[in-house]
């Protein structure tokens, strides 16, 4: 009950696309830091030519922010300290998938990613025209009043993709605008950077569904009303983590969760008919619960240059009242890092979208090797149980108990023009496409502004 899409990736490339406002001398400006921000080290930290470093316990990895010396094959390089709390910065790559996945081939990425912190407010906003997450937040003290919008209005139709087939009766444009206010409690914590706190945010919702037929729209198909959206989120946060200087996790830990209760205000069944109907009673209203633990550190006896990751996501929502339009959706894309990313369930080698759940644990293990302070290799292994959906011979919708694991090999880069590129492999053992294994490649290239 997934829908195919290919564009609208932006909105999940946040978490390589601040790293770009790297790298060689001359084409990075220095920063200054935000008030709430702890001051960053004064003395640039030396790193001696990558290839005759060894791994010596006293080595220190550059942190994001750090103003920092390098010498690479005899070139000596500076990198001045930068203000993390303002940052412009456009990503675009792509993803491709071997097999397809459905009919899609592969998926485009653009994004434009702006963050501003100033003394009693700050704003957060990514933007993809299509879909874009919006964020602004006004200090009191350590109480705050929080506006949201979000929308995922993609043009064309939308097919649902069960059993890694694209059901073409099952195309409709549909989409969604919500817009969310209300208060919220922020306090920083160590190691006190831009990025680390403790929040807990209350916030009233509203916003408008629609669907609508298109020419591919199958007879038997009925698409629900258009509607106002009513609801209420309780959301929670904590990133006591720093980052390396490609804003990839280096120490500590983070974690939050989400209760997202949403009412349909004017709703009627819907579904294939006579075989899947979705009722009224059962899907007028839903609440979904979704939470995340993620962990960085290093490797006892080896230096900081090696690191390990264990991250888990998790989410329920009853299986009566999830559809095609409200379902807990995993998809792929780059690996979560950034603060507000890390919330995202990442199954990598996966499709915009592709996968909707109603109750599912994602886990995964990391270990990152750093080749140079802007150059680090990575192999993850994930492993995901879900109640996916699914699709019977009878064309009767359901979700079905389901689990598979992904392994995958990435490489994080910095270069030149304030840029970075993150390329990623990944092998699925069978989750992603009904049993049969597949691969992914993806690619993104940021630039900061």
């Amino acid at each position: 009950m997934g829908g195919s899409i290919a564009v609208g990736w932006g909105a999940y490339a946040v978490s390589h696309i601040i790293a770009g406002t790297l790298i060689f001398s001359g084409l990075t400006k220095p920063g200054i830091a935000h008030a709430a921000q702890k001051p960053e080290e004064s003395a640039p930290q030396e790193y001696a030519d990558a290839a005759g470093s060894g791994d010596s316990a006293e080595y220190r990895t550059p942190l994001a922010g750090e103003p920092l010396h390098i010498n690479v094959k005899g070139r000596s390089v500076d990198i001045p300290a930068r203000n993390r709390g303002n940052v412009t910065a456009l990503a675009l790559g792509g993803e491709f998938y071997f097999p397809k996945q459905g009919e899609t081939s592969g998926t485009p990425i653009g994004v434009l990613y702006l963050k501003r912190l100033w003394e009693h407010s700050r704003t957060r906003n990514i933007v993809s025209i299509f879909v874009n997450d919006l964020e602004y937040d006004r200090s009191f003290g350590a109480v705050e009043l929080v506006a949201r919008f979000e929308n995922n209005t993609v043009p064309g139709g939308q097919r649902e993709v069960v059993n890694n087939r694209e059901i073409a009766s099952s195309e409709a444009t549909w989409g969604t605008l919500v817009a969310s206010l209300g208060p919220g409690l922020r306090y920083k914590v160590a190691p006190f950077q831009v990025d680390n706190d403790v929040r807990l945010q209350l916030l009233g919702r509203v916003g408008y569904f629609y669907a609508e037929r298109t020419d591919n729209t199958g007879p038997n198909l009925v698409l629900p009303p258009n509607t106002m959206l009513y609801g209420v989120k309780l959301r929670g946060r904590y990133d006591g983590m720093r980052r390396n200087l490609l804003e990839l996790p280096h120490t500590g830990i983070a974690a939050g969760f989400d209760l997202d209760y949403m009412y349909r205000d004017r709703w009627a069944n819907f579904g294939t008919i006579p075989e899947a109907v979705f009722t009224k009673s059962n899907t007028q209203d839903y609440l979904q619960v979704n939470g995340y633990f993620i962990g960085v550190s290093g490797i006892p006896g080896l230096s900081e240059k090696n690191r390990v990751l264990f991250s888990l996501h998790g989410g329920v929502t009853s299986t009566s009242s999830a559809d095609r339009y409200n379902a807990i959706k995993i998809g792929g894309g780059p690996l979560p890092g950034e603060s507000d990313d890390l919330c995202r369930p990442d199954y990598p080698g996966t499709m915009f979208n592709q996968v909707l759940v109603a109750n599912y644990t994602l886990a995964a293990l990391q270990y990152r090797r750093e080749l140079a302070p802007f150059l680090y290799v990575h192999l993850r292994e994930t492993v995901i149980w879900a109640d996916r959906a699914a699709v019977t011979d009878t064309n009767r919708f359901l979700f079905k108990s389901s689990n598979g694991a992904a392994t995958t090999i990435g490489v994080d880069s910095g270069i030149f023009w304030n840029s970075a590129v993150y390329l990623g492999y990944s092998w699925d053992s069978g989750f992603i496409r009904n049993g049969k294994p597949g691969s992914g490649l993806i690619l993104i290239w940021s630039k900061a502004f």
